[in-house]
């Protein structure tokens, strides 16, 4: 049996991937791929901290809740990248700042 301090290791170790990502990627959909890489250790996470207490299923139940989260929110990413990207015909976190007039 792993023991759970191999998951939160794992999971610290894939938030911080997805935290480099996010900040230094300036592309918009790479971005969102690091904010996803980032929620989806906070779920190992969950599940790996559930293993300790396996009667319990909060941890699942969390991770459940915000895969659905997950989903609402890569939904509505891409919805405005692709808005994004048809007016402005890049997808470059540089170039958003064109949109205040």
């Amino acid at each position: 049996m792993i023991p759970v301090e191999h998951y939160i290791a794992l999971s610290a170790v894939l938030f911080v991937i997805g935290a480099i990502g996010f900040l230094v990627r300036r592309n918009i959909v790479l971005m969102l791929l690091g904010i996803e890489i980032m929620l989806n250790a906070v779920n190992l996470a969950l599940v790996a901290f559930n293993r300790m207490r396996p009667e319990a299923h909060t941890g699942q139940m969390l991770s459940f809740f915000l895969i659905a989260a997950e989903a609402a929110e890569l939904s509505i990413g891409l919805a405005l990248i692709l808005a994004f990207y048809r007016l402005k015909k890049t997808v470059r976190i540089d170039d958003a700042n064109l949109l205040r007039h």
